[in-house]
């Protein structure tokens, strides 16, 4: 494998878009087994006409980073969790499931391979991975593919929502992201489909993004558009959505342990309804993309409720994402099995 060439990256500025990096990885599901997977530079797919990733949504994707420590070295972030959720999207839209350790080395191998564009500490930037599972080949009518592509793509990326660890608000969509018993729960492509007319509704009034109530009842806040929702209660409990129409976020998950085990809150999985918003002093977005994004205000019904401050953020909330990035970064001792170096 030839050396990459190094791209000059104003790292300190980075946004949240794709920058071609020298290397990526692909694999072939065919005749019941995935090939060992290669790395190549073309970061380009030629698929069938007919494959069913076009034509049936049969896809599924994962977010996550690699990040570089104070002392140079290079590690992520749970990558197990990730692997892990994959194969539930993959047994959901009856995918072949990639095994955990083939999808961990596979990522490893694409970082080391662009690990020239991991950007430096002091950045607090970080390398954005996207592994994804598309059905390809020859297909006609509703069935699953025999054959299905699993690549990994990298990018190195600044904060998502723009100004960093600051409050952002957001509108009540009157849109629905998913079903009550559909693929909520799974990370698809159909899933952010649903979400980009609303995002973009919100957008062009102003907000950061919009917050979306279960589609059951419209009563219950769900998720924050590209993120999980949470909040902290008077009494200093971290609480958090739960439902079959919410992706179970790896950063979520995280969040909720380190609120137990190094703040010794309690941290747990309650309704948050709409028209209660007055019982929580503070309140979020967490996920990979987002990591923790303060949520200033929620406008719902031409009200806007304001939690701890439109300007300033709140102090759990913080500590929270002091305590997370952190641990990412290698400055916090991290829970056992977190963190894997690369």
């Amino acid at each position: 494998m030839d050396k990459p060439e190094i791209i000059k990256l104003d790292y300190q500025n980075l946004g949240f878009s794709y920058i071609k990096l020298k290397y990526n990885y692909i694999s072939y599901y065919r005749n019941g087994q995935w090939d060992e997977g290669v790395l190549r530079g073309e970061d380009t797919v030629t698929i069938a006409a007919t494959s069913t990733c076009l034509h049936y949504g049969q896809e599924a994707f994962e977010g996550m980073k690699a990040f570089r420590r104070q002392d140079g070295g290079i590690q992520l972030f749970r990558p197990d969790e990730n692997a892990k959720r994959l194969q539930r999207s993959c047994k959901r839209l009856l995918m072949p499931e990639i095994p955990i350790d083939k999808f961990i080395n596979a990522v490893k191998l694409v970082v080391k391979a662009n690990q020239e564009y991991v950007p430096p500490y002091e950045s607090k930037a970080s390398l954005y991975i996207r592994p994804y599972i598309l059905g390809i080949g020859d297909n006609m009518g509703v069935r699953p593919a025999k054959e299905y592509l699993f690549g990994i793509i990298c990018t190195p990326v600044g904060a998502y929502f723009k100004g960093g660890l600051a409050p952002v608000n957001f509108n009540v969509t009157e849109y629905d992201r998913a079903a009550p018993n559909g693929t909520g729960d799974i990370k698809v492509g159909g899933n952010y489909a649903a979400s980009l007319h609303s995002h973009e509704v919100a957008k062009e009034k102003g907000f950061a993004d919009c917050i979306y109530l279960d589609p059951l009842t419209h009563t219950k806040i769900d998720e924050a558009g590209a993120a999980n929702f949470f909040a902290i209660t008077r009494d200093n409990r971290l609480i958090t959505p739960y439902s079959k129409s919410i992706l179970p976020s790896i950063t979520r998950m995280s969040i909720m342990q380190i609120a137990r085990d190094y703040l010794g809150m309690v941290a747990e999985h309650q309704d948050v309804y709409i028209d209660k918003l007055d019982e929580y002093t503070e309140a979020g977005a967490c996920g990979t993309a987002a990591v923790i994004s303060p949520i200033g205000g929620i406008e719902y019904q031409g009200k806007m409720h304001v939690f701890h401050s439109l300007t300033e953020v709140g102090p759990i909330t913080r500590k929270l994402y002091d305590l997370l990035t952190g641990i990412q970064y290698g400055d916090v001792v991290a829970p056992e099995g977190w963190i894997y170096l690369v």
